[in-house]
């Protein structure tokens, strides 16, 4: 008779999980289940609203990431109303967005996917969180963690309106421009967040590349797929976080499709499985061949990994040379090892603290008109930017008074599901071997999921937008006198 193993709950990601494993007689994995258990509605109660409040409703889907989620929305709502922000507009928003990936990225690398490599990953889980970590890097550096951090939340505060749920994307452009004293300040925080990026990316050159046992994970059999790869990138083919056309590479690294926001139904199709709340995305035109990697299968990655490995190279210079280190020490792109997302992350941090820089210095951005009215009757709109998780699409739907119809998300932890599910398994095959497993063999089979930074959460739906229920109504003395039951 077989063993069973549940990880309830999976830790150091935002959301909740649980992971189930199924040994055979001979104590070998012969199944893993990755379930997400909670269910968020967004797209079912977000129908009657006005649409202009979807960029405020829909960031509150995640408290990690509702800056990308207002992104998103803003543009959709540009589609939606038919209207084309003004330059200034857009560079604002583009600001914002580059601030909140860089804080996010360092949030995931210090405090949730860090420990794993700078505590160990088979340390005592007491250890593996960022307490462990401040240990080994010191209170000081942990203080500059902090403090670079709070600086880079206060300009999406400034700009954004709120640090946690912004409130500043109006359809056609957004509320409030740049003033000149702030812009100063702006581009004197640039190069600190460009100093600070360059500083993390040798502290893991120090501490993970550095260590032959973590390098060996890295590049070796138990965390590895070949799948397809899809990202923002810009007319030269360089990755673009908040704006450009989708690219999808091939598991060789050859462009599979390039298309524009709004054809992403052509090429995008979802599917439920009955033991999750989340959906699992694939390529429309290969199919759905199950849970499987390699070129026929329909599975693709988003996030910072798949996104470098769509692009031809990044759009500043820092962040292309480390963008070549990366992939010279990889052996090449594609690059299919799943634990360099965490290395990938880091070049995007350098890269967004370049970009917000060059935004900073753009005299444009101090340009007071920030918004273009619209005056057309809304019908459709979609909206696309990169979130630190992956590709992330918002597609509203209203009728002539602006009242919505029908909304769409597909975020980017979605995007990832199936991924998630295979590198689970994986990991779980290759280290649980004779039925011998301990709390490090269990975080190891974490660290899976935990390199694509989850966002389960915001990852939820259900289709077509109902979940089962059962609800048994009890006498005062505790005896079932009603059943209801959906399913």
């Amino acid at each position: 008779m077989g063993t069973r193993i549940k990880i309830d709950p999976i830790t150091r990601l935002e959301g909740h999980g649980k992971i189930d494993i199924f040994l055979n007689a001979e104590g070998d994995v012969q199944q893993a289940y990755f379930q997400v258990p909670e269910l968020r509605g967004f797209e079912e109660f977000c129908k009657g609203r006005l649409a202009e409040e979807l960029a405020r409703i829909t960031p509150r889907i995640c408290g990690v990431c509702p800056t990308t989620h207002h992104m998103a929305s803003g543009k959709a709502l540009d589609d939606l109303y038919h209207v084309d922000p003004p330059p200034a507009a857009k560079k604002i928003r583009e600001l914002i967005n580059s601030a909140f990936i860089f804080e996010d990225h360092v949030l995931h690398f210090f405090y949730l996917g860090g420990p794993d490599f700078i505590v160990g990953p088979t340390a005592p889980k007491e250890q593996r969180n960022i307490l462990g970590v401040l240990g080994k890097v010191g209170l000081e550096i942990g203080g500059q963690v902090i403090a670079i951090r709070k600086k880079v939340r206060a300009v999406i505060e400034k700009q954004g309106g709120r640090v946690i749920h912004p409130v500043c994307n109006l359809p056609g452009g957004v509320s409030k421009g740049v003033k000149p004293e702030d812009a100063e300040q702006y581009k004197q925080l640039a190069d600190e967040m460009i100093g600070f990026a360059q500083f993390t990316l040798k502290a893991f050159a120090d501490i993970v590349l550095a260590n032959q046992e973590y390098l060996d994970l890295i590049v070796g059999d138990i965390y590895r797929h070949e799948t397809y790869y899809m990202g923002l990138v810009d007319q030269n083919n360089h990755v673009n976080l908040y704006d450009g056309d989708i690219r999808v590479v091939t598991p060789s690294g050859d462009e599979f499709v390039k298309f524009k926001a709004r054809d992403y139904l052509k090429h995008i199709e979802e599917r439920v499985e009955p033991w999750s709340y989340v959906k699992f995305t694939y390529l429309k035109e290969i199919g759905w061949k199950g849970f499987v990697d390699g070129k026929d299968s329909g599975i693709f990655r988003v996030a910072p990994l798949a996104r470098l490995n769509a692009s031809d190279g990044m759009a500043t210079p820092l962040a292309h040379e480390e963008y070549e280190k990366m992939f010279s020490a990889l052996g090449g792109k594609p690059a299919h090892n799943t634990l360099a997302y965490h290395w990938a992350r880091l070049v995007e941090v350098l890269y967004a603290a370049e970009r917000f820089k060059e935004l900073a210095n753009d005299p444009e951005i101090l340009s007071p008109d920030i918004r273009t009215i619209p005056t057309e009757i809304p019908t459709e709109g979609i909206g696309v930017v990169e979130a630190p998780r992956g590709t992330l699409f918002h597609h509203y739907k209203t009728d002539p008074n602006g009242r919505v119809t029908d909304v769409n998300l597909i975020v980017a932890t979605t995007n990832n599901s199936a991924a998630i599910c295979m590198s689970i398994e994986r990991a779980a095959r290759k280290l649980i071997k004779k039925g011998k497993v301990d709390d490090g063999i269990l975080n190891m089979v974490e660290m899976a999921f935990r390199a694509y930074d989850p966002c389960f959460a915001c990852a939820t739906h259900s289709l077509p937008g109902q979940m089962p229920l059962i609800v048994s109504i009890h006498n005062d003395q505790k005896e079932v006198i009603q059943k209801l039951v959906r399913d």
